[in-house]
């Protein structure tokens, strides 16, 4: 005997259903203290799609409304807002600068925004969808977010009211932009790793790459490099390893933040998710190590810029020294166990001026201490 044909109206309800559940299990994992990335993940599902399930009518504390996908104008339309903060992450590290969304541009995919604390590098191709994201708090009162995902359903930036927030703009910019009817989903899985470029064809391009490394004038020609070998970010570092890379000891990142702190130098700090890099130019004040459930956290607690670094999750960290037509500029990259940038330092520097001195003395027993253990 034939099934009878399943109605729209059945279809409807069943999707309702499921959506229901899993909101109920999302907001149970948040009860447990997960954070909603965690509490996402714990119910096998990306933040994104948990974030979507939670479009439309419920009484779950989590609420979003979709957004209009104009990235760039939602942007843009920030500044009336005044002081906000700008959250970028990526699987090990959290970057949160609090400041006012300035000087928003894009060519293409590719934007800008460069205002005085708001330092960010936008790959619009990777913005798949955003929300507005309204979580009732444990006192009863509402916090409201913007919330922007790749199709994978990774966060590539959120954005958060602050005290000195203009209220009434941040309202308006919400209801402005958002969209209830717009549908969006996601795909499953995380996207695959790049895969590694053969050791015979790295051996081949080996002295062409060294010699192409040494011809750079501009840091940025590195990411061509990468293309045009066909090269992993690690891999390139291998490669000219003792000439302009060195490998340092995973306790790199706390000492240089220590030193940094003591003698008060002004750094960079880089940190990307698939679709935004957010940088932190300046001084660091207040670093915190702390051990939380077996995890080591190397923290910036300082007034407008929080660092929040995996330091447990540390599996390689490098100096590397790219030339340019104003000197050689200077870095110290950390990666995950999978080959994930989480953070990149650098000597805070204004385009065309030479490194500091001071920023290469903080690298200098960082260098010592990787030769003793090489």
């Amino acid at each position: 005997m034939n099934a009878a044909p399943t109605t729209t109206e059945e279809t409807t309800m069943s999707q309702h259903t499921t959506a229901e559940a899993l909101r109920q299990r999302f907001a149970e994992a948040r009860t447990r203290g997960l954070r909603a990335r965690e509490a996402a993940e714990a119910i096998g599902l990306s933040e994104g799609a948990a974030v979507a399930a939670h479009v439309g009518g419920h009484e779950q504390p989590l609420r979003a409304v979709p957004l209009q996908p104009r990235w760039l104008e939602i942007l843009q339309s920030l500044q009336a807002c005044g002081p906000l903060m700008a959250l970028t992450r990526n699987e090990s590290t959290v970057h949160e600068k609090t400041g006012v969304y300035q000087n928003l541009s894009a060519s293409g995919p590719v934007g800008l925004a460069v205002g005085e604390d708001i330092d960010l590098r936008l790959f619009f191709q990777h913005w798949h969808a955003g929300f507005v994201v309204t979580e009732r708090q444990a006192n009863g009162s509402e916090q409201a977010s913007l919330q922007f995902f790749d199709a994978r359903g990774t966060a590539v930036h959120k954005v958060y009211p602050r005290s000195q927030t203009v209220h009434s703009a941040w309202e308006q910019v919400q209801q402005r932009w958002a969209d209830p009817t717009r549908e969006l989903a996601f795909q499953p899985g995380r996207a695959p790793a790049t895969p590694p470029a053969a050791a015979d064809v790295a051996a081949r391009c080996a002295d062409d790459f060294a010699q192409a490394w040494a011809a750079m004038t501009d840091t940025h020609q590195f990411f061509g490099l990468l293309r045009q070998f066909g090269l992993e970010r690690q891999q390139a570092f291998a490669l000219v390893e003792g000439r302009f890379t060195q490998r340092v000891d995973s306790g790199a990142v706390r000492q240089l933040l220590l030193a940094a702190a003591l003698d008060a130098t002004p750094i960079m700090v880089f940190v990307g998710s698939p679709g935004c890099i957010q940088i932190h130019t300046g001084p660091v004040q207040r670093v915190e190590p702390m051990e939380v459930h077996g995890k080591t956290w190397l923290n910036v607690l300082d007034p407008g810029f929080n660092l929040h670094l995996r330091e447990d999750l540390i599996a390689s960290a490098w100096i590397v020294e790219k030339p340019g037509d104003f000197g050689t500029v200077t870095s110290l990259e950390v990666f995950d166990g999978d080959g994930g940038l989480m953070a990149m330092f650098f000597g805070a520097r204004k385009p065309g001026q030479a490194e500091r001195a001071g920023w290469r003395a903080l690298l200098a027993p960082l260098r010592t201490a990787g030769a003793l253990t090489a």
